[in-house]
């Protein structure tokens, strides 16, 4: 038996006037999640525990079957492992995101912010803005790192954890009661925007119609983390593939294989087909027993507040990557489980997280029946089933 995560990040949404009352899931053309549907277990699951907050991290790490509450250090410091920084145990790990803050004369703390990722910059381009803030406020205490796309890393030794707030939590706000109160940090932030604002790249990029990557901005802080081998908890040997740092980290920390797909990036046209394809591979030629499959694309979507995009991403998820999954594992005869969820709701109506539970997809291959069936939220709900520890509900998917 084979077992396949789908993640579809923040696929699930409310219900929007837009589309007629549905939610982008619900109205979005899912052929192949659709007769699935009729086939499998839907439910709701409960990912974000009581009292945390709803990110990718605290969800996804539940959805593997980690208890975010025993597990959870922190973002940062599973992105570290991603891109290989050894942290020492007296080391914090920040998120460093390269943001769009509004491009005009006013104090950097009346400024608002535009984009958290600066119009979905290239790791290319992120990489030599990342280059122009070390040179500028890089020393022996903080140190920046690459990540992917406006994702990056900075490590503060012998530093805190401190409350730092998400840039996607406050898209179109103004910046001064979100700013870090470590001095240092904030002032980091407001230089950036001097070393930045009118970098050349940055021009040119103006000239293009992006959004300027002007600024730096800190969230996310951690400790070092200590996941448990997945393969020692299930028994199974797994696989992860994903764009995402945070994906790849928690794969690096639990002792799963990371799967480099080219052209998987994060955004709308990431190489959903690639990703397909190396999670086939990994199953049949490698013999791996498990495979996540992480898509961010809804999630980013959904920070945008685009909604004929969102749609399109899950169209696109389940068109070019479910559907081809499902066909060569059943045309090579293998039994296997699929599940499909989001970790959290992106809610296009907030263009933040959610804490509401989500609806889930099981679907098993040797336990054909067929009804007309449909997986959204609406059909999550109405089937009584909802797993209030989203942490156990890998163990449905691993039972057979």
């Amino acid at each position: 038996m084979k077992y396949i995560v789908v993640l579809g990040d923040g696929m699930a949404d409310w219900p929007l006037e837009e589309l007629g009352g549905k939610t982008p899931l619900e109205y979005a053309k899912t052929e192949t999640m659709d007769d699935l549907a009729g086939r499998s277990e839907i439910g709701l699951a409960k990912t974000i525990p009581d009292g945390m907050k709803p990110g990718s991290d605290t969800a996804n790490l539940a959805v593997l079957g980690y208890n975010p509450k025993v597990y959870y250090t922190g973002r940062s410091p599973l992105e570290a492992l991603s891109i290989g920084v050894d942290m020492k145990p007296t080391d914090i790990a920040i998120r460093c995101n390269i943001v769009t803050v509004s491009d005009d004369d006013l104090p950097y703390e009346q400024k608002t912010i535009i984009d958290h990722s600066s119009s979905e910059i290239t790791t290319e381009d992120a990489a030599v803005l990342l280059d122009a803030v070390k040179k500028e406020l890089e020393n022996e205490i903080y140190k920046f790192y690459v990540g992917t796309s406006y994702r990056h890393l900075l490590i503060w030794d012998k530093g805190e954890v401190c409350e730092l707030t998400p840039p996607h939590d406050i898209l179109g706000k103004g910046i001064g009661e979100y700013l870090p109160a470590d001095a240092a940090l904030r002032t980091m932030m407001k230089k950036s925007y001097d070393i930045l604002n009118n970098h050349p790249l940055n021009v040119e990029r103006a000239k293009k119609g992006l959004n300027k990557a002007n600024s730096v901005w800190f969230w996310g802080a951690g400790t070092r983390p200590a996941l448990d081998s997945f393969e020692e908890k299930t028994g199974k040997k797994g696989a992860m593939i994903s764009a995402v740092d945070l994906l790849k980290g928690i794969a690096v920390g639990a002792g799963m294989k990371v799967v480099e797909v080219p052209g998987a990036n994060g955004t709308l046209h990431t190489n959903y087909e690639g990703k397909a394809e190396a999670a086939v591979k990994v199953l049949l030629d490698e013999n791996y027993d498990f495979v996540y499959i992480h898509v961010e694309a809804p999630d980013e979507m959904g920070h945008q507040g685009g909604i004929s995009n969102k749609v399109t991403s899950i169209e696109y998820l389940d068109e070019r990557l479910i559907r081809i999954v499902r066909e060569k594992l059943s045309a090579a005869g293998v039994p296997y489980r699929m599940l499909i969820m989001p970790d959290h709701p992106t809610p296009i109506a907030v263009r933040t997280h959610t804490s509401d539970p989500v609806p889930y997809l099981l679907y098993d291959s040797t336990k054909e029946r067929k009804k007309i069936g449909y997986y959204n939220e609406r059909e999550a709900a109405g089937s009584g089933i909802l797993i209030q520890d989203g942490y156990t509900l890998i163990d449905r998917l691993l039972q057979a």
